[in-house]
């Protein structure tokens, strides 16, 4: 597996393979995009906060909710907060290390990473 897609947990993920470089794009462009820091992190639970309002958490609900019908161990909680979101992430201990790869592609990303 590329290093990119490393935060996919390939056994428990029913997304269709070819469509997960799809949405790993999709995760890209909004950490890119909106992703102003991670303000919370523990092995379990991590909590993002994202610049905008409306179109963000729009965004964010739509990526969120598909994101959890293929791997469905994923908790998300949005809170729209003035003019940011915050996007507060769960999984089971079994889970923790695609939580941890996630959040270190959302920073490699936010700082300007390759998409």
């Amino acid at each position: 597996m590329s290093d990119e897609l490393a935060w996919v947990d390939v056994q428990a993920c029913t997304l269709p393979t070819v469509e997960r470089p799809l949405r790993l794009a999709e995760f890209d462009a909004v950490f890119a995009d909106h992703l102003v820091d991670v303000t919370e992190q523990s092995a379990t639970s991590a909590a993002l906060r994202f610049a905008g309002g409306d179109d963000v958490s729009g965004t964010l609900a739509d990526l969120t909710a598909r994101e959890s019908q293929c791997c469905s161990f994923f908790e998300f909680e949005l809170t729209d907060d003035n003019d940011s979101v915050r996007l507060a992430v769960n999984v089971p201990p079994a889970h923790a290390d695609v939580l941890a790869a996630l959040v270190e592609r959302a920073r490699l990303m936010a700082a300007g990473g390759v998409r």
